[in-house]
């Protein structure tokens, strides 16, 4: 489903560089449910917006779904983007002005569907997360793991293989994060690739695999807590 082969990303400013990520060797198979830990500035969220093809890489493959992303225009990476992949963020995003019908209708709009196959597939992934019945009702009616369910359906919508969630829980209090991780774990049940990046250890270990990131590249321990390594068991990359 993914696969990242030698992955170096520098950043360059006029007196120093930066190497976000070096030699970052990653695969991903369908239907895995991955968890991505690691400290803050390791490299996370460079990862996440390369394999959302967000940002370029300075060298190295990046295969997705077996295709090479490598070269392809920002026409072909936009069709391969909102064919392929679901974004859900930590903040929601969802539209203030727009019902949750259309916040859900908003990408699928750019995906040539008729106004009939958009409301199915709306109807469907509010359905899915059980808020089909409020559909009319505005983002500022809902509660925050209400908001989240909302843009886990518009990310799914459009039916991608590969979903991408960045903190999904981290605005939410522990009983809302724990309601939608088991969403997440539902949608993955059902042949969805999730790869999610988390602060939270005890979310990260309901994934099939964690990995961690430090400084830019992927560390060979289970798990990263409180600033130390553990070596409990080598992580499969």
């Amino acid at each position: 489903m993914l696969t990242m082969s030698n992955i170096s990303k520098v950043y360059h400013t006029d007196l120093v560089q930066t190497h976000a990520l070096r030699d970052f060797n990653l695969t991903v198979k369908e239907g895995e449910f991955v968890s991505v830990t690691g400290p803050s500035g390791s490299g996370k969220t460079t990862f996440l917006n390369i394999a959302g093809l967000l940002e370029s890489i300075s060298s190295g493959d990046y295969r997705l779904d077996g295709e090479s992303v490598v070269g392809l225009s920002d026409r072909e990476l936009s069709r391969l983007r909102n064919e392929k992949i679901g974004f859900i963020f930590q903040g929601f995003n969802l539209i203030p002005d727009l019902n949750l019908f259309e916040n859900v209708d908003v990408p699928l709009r750019y995906r040539g569907f008729n106004a009939r196959q958009r409301k199915e597939k709306i109807e469907k992934a509010l359905e899915m997360v059980g808020l089909a019945a409020r559909m009319k009702h505005l983002p500022s009616q809902l509660s925050g793991g209400q908001q989240q369910r909302v843009a886990i359906a518009r990310a799914l919508a459009g039916e991608p293989k590969f979903l991408l969630a960045d903190e999904p829980t981290g605005n939410l209090d522990s009983l809302m994060a724990k309601q939608v991780m088991e969403l997440l774990e539902d949608i993955n049940k059902q042949g969805t690739t999730i790869v999610m990046v988390t602060h939270d250890p005890e979310l990260a270990r309901r994934a099939q695999r964690n990995i961690q990131i430090v400084d830019g590249q992927l560390c060979d321990f289970k798990m990263y807590q409180g600033g130390q390594l553990s070596n409990e068991q080598s992580a499969t990359a």
